[in-house]
């Protein structure tokens, strides 16, 4: 540009303050992104801009309506009756929040969380934060297809059995990865569709099982927890750490790449936030109205319900089938009902029908299906950003697909129903220990003033984040200490996991630290200080920094 130019240039014009790439990487969709479309009324709002912006939650939505999620839902009703429910209207609204943290990194800087990661953390600690969202999304991957197999045996009435329905999971993930050569609004309508049929089947067993709309609401709005006994504390602690889900923070915030947003103008930025915030909102609301659903049944079904009564119930159907799965998985004795994905079904169809109980199964179903897309792409959203490597899809979803499938088939093949389905606990047990290692970068990034300039966090909010943190973060692993005793592991295996949890903590510290240093705004841009030869790296894009 000439000087002459330079001179006309409009001297009040300011440059964004905030760090953005230049340079669009290949994650998702980025040679088909959505164009935001101009809107000619110029007001503050329009639905055909937030049309336009919808699809990323509703994605990231269906890590709150797993297999695992469901199992925890109905096992809160089951346990804790209409008295926990606002334990799950709190993780949701909680979920909410780290979730617009996700989104809003993504959106101003134009990487996503394991992107940001590279650029920000040491090889050493990198690798094996990778390692560790990475058990994230096996985790959730083995509940998939533990929802898938237990959805097909019940829905073929047996015919199925679970280790098929295990690799049958391996062929239907490669089915659902050739979708998205239709284009990327097709594939968000297919989301879109499962999502719907989740509603529509709990929102079946709602309806026929008709619960206190009165306690219901009791149960969201007034926290309490009358006569609650150790087993219903575990359960909420359970709650949370299965409605928050460490790998969803690193899916949301690529998610949002796949809109065109000038990074270039603040106004553009901030309208996609907003936006994004919206759509969010509205998709939460929709998979907490679900997991409501199945919580509320359950709680007005199974609730102190003693194995013999749920069996003379079923005996009332005359269905043998159904009285003989019930005798086979309850046992004729006078205990409480110990629920889960299977028995729940089950109990279903005694209790309102054997429709009840194929309409819960194609519910079952659409989780574990939508979930294996999601799961997917979260595993290769990390795996590029951590690694800065380009794998196939297909070869991505074989490793991922293969992992997870391993001890899932042996239980399924060698064991029963029970222990597949107890699985599930440990699993959740499992992904609350990967949560710091994505709230903490989250946080940290969004309350850096030289990446996030005029869009950083707010003193208020990120007081309150890194509060509720540590509150989470300290419910869950009081959830994996209680797991743990139960296992009453040998001494060498208590040794292994002592040794273990001093290298998970020592990671923590280390994450925390860089999210102290990155707080305070410590310039470490221009000498090799100590905290950036072993804490921090600066930012050195394929990218610019704008200042």
């Amino acid at each position: 540009m000439s000087t002459d130019n330079n001179n006309c240039e409009d001297p009040r014009k300011k440059e964004p303050s905030y760090f953005y790439e230049n340079t669009d990487l290949n994650t998702y969709f980025t040679n088909a992104k959505v164009t935001i479309p101009d809107d000619d009324t110029h007001s503050n709002f329009s639905f055909k801009k937030l049309w336009a912006f919808t699809g990323p939650g509703f994605l990231m939505s269906i890590a709150y309506l797993d297999p695992g999620n469901i199992e925890s839902d109905l096992q809160s009703g089951t346990i804790g009756n209409y008295r926990l429910l606002w334990v799950l209207f709190g993780a949701t609204v909680l979920g909410f929040l780290m979730q617009t943290l996700a989104t809003k990194l993504g959106v101003v800087t134009g990487l996503h969380l394991s992107e940001m990661c590279y650029r920000q953390y040491k090889k050493f600690p990198r690798l094996i934060l990778w390692i560790m969202v990475e058990i994230a999304v096996i985790g959730s991957d083995m509940q998939e297809v533990i929802g898938t197999a237990i959805a097909l045996y019940l829905l073929t009435n047996k015919f199925i059995p679970l280790w098929v329905g295990c690799l049958i999971t391996i062929f239907d993930t490669f089915t659902f990865l050739f979708l998205d050569k239709y284009g990327l609004r097709k594939l968000e309508l297919l989301f879109g569709i499962l999502i719907a049929i989740m509603g529509i089947s709990f929102g079946y067993e709602y309806i026929v099982a008709s619960p206190s709309s009165t306690e219901v609401v009791k149960g969201l709005f007034i926290p309490r927890c009358q006569d609650c006994d150790s087993a219903v504390l575990l359960q909420a602690v359970g709650v949370i750490g299965a409605v928050i889900m460490p790998h969803n923070l690193y899916l949301h915030s690529a998610l949002v790449k796949s809109r065109e947003i000038d990074r270039t103008k603040p106004d553009k930025v901030r309208e996609a936030n907003m936006y994004y915030y919206i759509e969010s909102a509205v998709a939460l609301l929709c998979s907490l109205i679900i997991n409501i659903f199945v919580v509320s049944v359950f709680a007005f079904g199974l609730f102190e319900k003693r194995n013999d009564d749920l069996i003379q119930q079923c005996r009332t159907t005359n269905n043998s089938y159904l009285i003989d799965m019930a005798i086979e998985e309850f046992g004729e004795n006078s205990d409480y009902v110990d629920a889960d994905i299977y028995k729940g079904g089950i109990f279903l169809g005694c209790a309102f029908g054997t429709a009840a109980m194929y309409i819960w199964a194609v519910g079952i179903l659409a989780a574990g299906q939508s979930s294996t897309m999601t799961g997917t792409y979260a595993g290769q959203f990390a795996m590029e950003g951590f690694l800065n490597l380009k794998w196939p899809k297909w070869k991505r979803v074989l490793l991922t697909r293969s992992i997870a499938m391993v001890p899932t088939f042996c239980t399924a093949f060698f064991t029963n129903m029970s222990d597949l389905t107890s699985l599930n606990d440990y699993l959740n047990a499992v992904m609350s220990l990967q949560l710091p290692f994505a709230l903490i970068p989250t946080i940290a990034f969004t309350s850096n003033k030289k990446l996030m300039g005029e869009f950083v966090n707010g003193a208020i909010l990120n007081i309150l984040s890194i509060f509720l943190a540590i509150i989470v973060i300290s419910i869950n692993i009081f959830f994996v200490t209680d797991k743990l005793q139960e296992l009453d592991l040998p001494l060498y295996g208590t040794t292994l996991i002592c040794l273990l949890a001093v290298g998970y903590f020592i990671l923590i510290i280390y994450i925390s630290l860089h999210l102290f240093v990155g707080m305070s705004g410590i310039n470490i841009s221009e000498k090799n200080t100590l905290i950036e030869k072993y804490l921090m790296v600066p930012i050195r894009p394929a990218a610019t920094t704008i200042t």
